[in-house]
């Protein structure tokens, strides 16, 4: 059979397209690989948070008044006991002048009793038991003279009752003395009626006080709800104070994360406000419960001194440095494979075949897992970009330079 130029030229295409498949094949899949490197490596814990100053105080009045002046603007450091906001106050005023008055009235009323009464019923007292001893004695001498005959029987009964009366003003002076003297009852009442009045006083005086609202302790205004005029009510927050030296950060983590936290460790920091400028923080606080509704758990962290730009409920980005390791094996935590077990594994490119290889992986950092066992320094590790499989023949594509100052991204662990 006779064969045309056309034929020939189809064999001859397939016999090159063959023989550049069987080349292409011997030189193996391309594959994308990453080198393992080996140096320094951090393990943390990323988040973010707000500063919160250790004392947050909320100013309300106790009563319904009327705002009479607000002396401190927000911003302004204030002094313990420092008036902050005057309330209307004349009706309370006039209440603590009327318990003055009656203090002033209950202590002159023992001044009283002391200085004139109390001496007066010693007086009577006295002048009593006089007349009681000559009544006493007029009626012995009356009796004698009725023995004798000299007198008769009607002087005997007048001088009896006149020594029978005299005995009883003797009762009485002596109930009035004792009565008026230290210890008796009108002593004890008017001192009562003093202890009375004086607790009357205070309770004015606090009333009144409570119209003033002071600082409880120093520190500064940072925020104001309320203008000269309005009404306070119970309850009403009308300043907010923050107050005391140390500064902290509360934030919260997804609960994976609780494993790798520990009280002292240290973090670094940064406010969206001035990301040039970090500084260093202590976690001091780990929640002892989880949010079930958010999963998380709150954390409190202790700023370290010396930072004086950071403003209450200014937001932050913080890592938590768990673990740190001077010399690891590195590698990009996207290139660990996984089996259907869990178990990781790497396929390696050995001699340009693809080697799967066992790993046992140390601190997760971020976007870099630290290699225990199964890898060395230098060895190129095929990425998942490309699927060969075990002993498969591969070429090298591309190198991928690992990104080992990855930005981390608040909320994750890596």
């Amino acid at each position: 059979m006779k064969v045309s130029r056309t034929q020939w030229v189809l064999v001859a295409l397939i016999a090159v397209g063959g023989a550049a498949g069987l080349l292409l094949t011997g030189r193996g899949k391309p594959v994308e690989v990453v080198v393992v490197t080996q140096g320094p490596m951090v393990q943390s814990v990323v988040t973010s948070g707000r500063i919160a100053s250790v004392g947050r105080t909320e100013l309300a009045s106790q009563n319904t008044a009327r705002i009479e002046a607000i002396l401190v603007r927000e911003g302004d450091a204030v002094q313990a006991r420092q008036v902050l906001v005057r309330l209307r106050d004349d009706e309370a005023a006039a209440n603590l002048a009327q318990a003055k008055a009656a203090v002033t009235e209950a202590r002159g009323r023992i001044r009283q009793l002391n200085s004139v009464q109390a001496p007066v019923s010693a007086q009577q007292l006295a002048q009593a038991r006089a007349a009681d001893t000559q009544a006493q004695n007029e009626l012995a001498r009356v009796r004698q003279l009725v023995q004798q005959g000299f007198v008769s029987p009607s002087r005997l009964d007048d001088a009896q009752r006149a020594a029978t009366a005299s005995a009883s003003a003797v009762l009485a002076a002596s109930a009035q003395a004792a009565g008026t003297g230290a210890g008796g009852a009108e002593a004890e009442l008017a001192q009562s009626r003093l202890a009375q009045a004086l607790a009357a006083e205070r309770a004015a005086l606090g009333r009144l006080d409570q119209l003033s609202l002071r600082a409880p302790v120093a520190g500064t205004v940072i925020s104001r709800a309320a203008d000269p005029g309005d009404t306070a009510q119970p309850g009403r927050t009308l300043l907010t104070l923050v107050s005391g030296d140390e500064t902290r950060i509360q934030a919260s983590v997804d609960e994976k994360n609780l494993s790798y936290l520990k009280l002292g460790q240290t973090a670094r920091a940064t406010a969206d406000a001035y990301p040039e400028r970090p500084f260093n923080a202590t976690l001091t606080f780990i929640a002892p419960a989880v949010d079930a509704q958010r999963g998380t758990v709150d954390l409190k962290l202790r700023v370290d001194g010396g930072v004086d730009y950071l403003r209450p409920d200014m937001t932050v980005s913080v890592e938590i440095i768990t673990a740190q390791a001077a010399n690891a094996l590195k590698l990009p935590t996207d290139a660990v494979r996984r089996d259907a077990n869990g178990g990781a594994y790497a396929l390696v490119n050995r001699s340009g075949r693809a080697e799967k290889v066992r790993l046992v992986l140390g601190l997760r950092g971020i976007g870099t897992t630290q290699v225990l066992e199964g890898l060395a320094a230098s060895d190129r590790v095929i990425t998942l970009t490309t699927s060969p499989e075990e002993g498969d023949r591969v070429r090298e594509q591309a190198e991928r330079v690992p990104k080992g100052n990855a930005q981390p991204m608040p909320g994750l662990t890596q």
